[in-house]
């Protein structure tokens, strides 16, 4: 959420930004100034009333007091007493209005973040990893899946419909590996503490990290328990400190969790259809980090250098992607993408994003700072995929395939898969 006294300090500013980020949300933002210009003029006439009311009360009492006559100022707090009821009424109504009209704004890009309308516009940052040169047509990770035995779409839309996935065998074995690998990696060496939240959260919880109201259509819904399927781990690990006082002193914090994530893809039909790529339940090893204000995008960095190290290990070609403005998430002041290189597909995936939210999700999910001066802020929440697993095993299929359909097993994950090697098994 933001911050009320900037739109209201800087209206222009504010406009720049949401204009940079293609200006799909001017309406909203332009209704929220009308709101609060309403809830201004409102109050410029309660308080003046509230003062009168408030010098009257402590006249009253002193003429008690004395035991001297207050029939005349009393009556004329009956009459106040109606007004200010109104009035008071009013008030409410206009602040939670635009409280709600606030939830619908987005984040404010920061200055470093490359101006620009579309994906196009988005800026390489850095490549790493050499493109495998193969002597024969590579495969794309489904056929390579299915030819081995280890993946099967046909049998998930029988169980599930459209958009899942199962996988049987050594493929369910390289979930877990790689699952366990980045786990390890993280907590280990990274200094995350892994945590396995409810896979099912309330709607304050969805309301703080900015997927209600905004998202709606988008998840999954448990109508008569008013639950929502978390579309990511993102999602409880943010809200574990709602309503909390940190102290500065004890940042950063840092949380890593393994769960499956929800997502019912809408308005996503027609796109990304085959294979692991947009499923709508799928496996993600997800960062989440607590922050000081000033040591936003220093820790933006890091995360981001926790998840590449995955792929540095795996040993697959990667690039990473400063996201324009235009390209930002709703919640999000900057965001790299990562994206690894897919043979079979001749293109790069995404596999991260790695974000900072700067104060807009603390500010939602009220989370509150104390500094060593003892005053308040907000710290800053970022969080990435550290990765998405079930595109992280596409890559690592189509990277490492061979001439005759198996796969070599990148060095990292042979003792935890206990082969070198995936080769047809058989199916069901």
């Amino acid at each position: 959420m933001l911050d009320i006294k900037l739109l209201r300090s800087q209206p222009d500013l504010v406009r720049r930004a949401v204009e940079n980020r293609g200006g799909r949300h001017l309406s909203a933002l332009e209704e929220v100034f009308a709101i609060d210009g309403d809830l201004r003029e409102l109050r410029g006439a309660l308080e003046p009333l509230q003062a009168r009311r408030n010098a009257a009360a402590d006249v009253i009492g002193k003429l008690k007091r004395e035991k001297k006559d207050a029939t005349t100022l009393l009556k004329e707090m009956e009459g106040l007493k109606t007004r200010l009821k109104e009035l008071e009424q009013r008030d409410k109504a206009v602040s939670e209005k635009l409280d709600e009209a606030l939830l619908g704004l987005p984040n404010l890009p920061d200055a470093s973040v490359p101006i620009g309308k579309s994906p196009a516009d988005n800026k390489v940052i850095r490549e790493l990893g050499t493109k495998r040169a193969f002597p024969f047509p590579p495969k794309d990770h489904q056929a390579l899946g299915e030819g081995l035995g280890i993946l099967d779409f046909a049998r998930a839309t029988k169980l599930s419909g459209a958009r899942f996935a199962l996988y049987a065998g050594a493929g369910a074995r390289l979930v877990r590996a790689l699952t366990q690998f980045m786990l390890d990696l993280h907590t280990r060496e990274h200094g995350y503490r892994e945590v396995w939240p409810p896979l099912l959260v309330n709607r304050a919880t969805m309301t703080g990290t900015g997927q209600l109201p905004k998202f709606a259509e988008e998840l999954y819904a448990c109508k008569d328990d008013d639950l929502f399927l978390i579309p990511t781990a993102e999602v409880p690990l943010t809200n574990l400190y709602r309503d909390d006082v940190l102290s500065e002193a004890d940042l950063p914090r840092a949380f890593c969790a393994y769960t499956p994530c929800f997502r019912r893809e809408a308005g996503s039909y027609g796109k990304d259809t085959r294979g692991l790529i947009r499923n709508h339940q799928f496996d993600k090893v997800e960062l989440v980090r607590f922050c000081r204000p000033e040591d936003s995008l220093a820790e933006l960095e890091t995360l981001t250098g926790h998840a590449e190290e995955v792929l540095k290990r795996l040993e697959i070609p990667y690039r990473v992607l400063a996201l324009c403005a235009g390209d930002l998430g709703f919640s999000s002041a900057k965001t790299y993408d990562l994206e690894v290189w897919a043979p079979g597909e001749n293109q790069w995936r995404e596999i991260s994003s790695c974000s900072t939210f700067t104060d807009f999700q603390a500010r939602r999910i009220n989370i509150r700072l104390k500094k060593p001066d003892g005053s308040r802020a907000y710290p800053h929440t970022l969080n990435g995929s550290g990765l998405a697993v079930g595109r992280t095993l596409a890559a690592v299929l189509e990277n490492y395939q061979e001439a005759d359909g198996a796969v070599r097993v990148p060095a990292v994950l042979k003792a935890h898969m206990g082969t070198d090697r995936l080769t047809p098994e058989k199916n069901f």
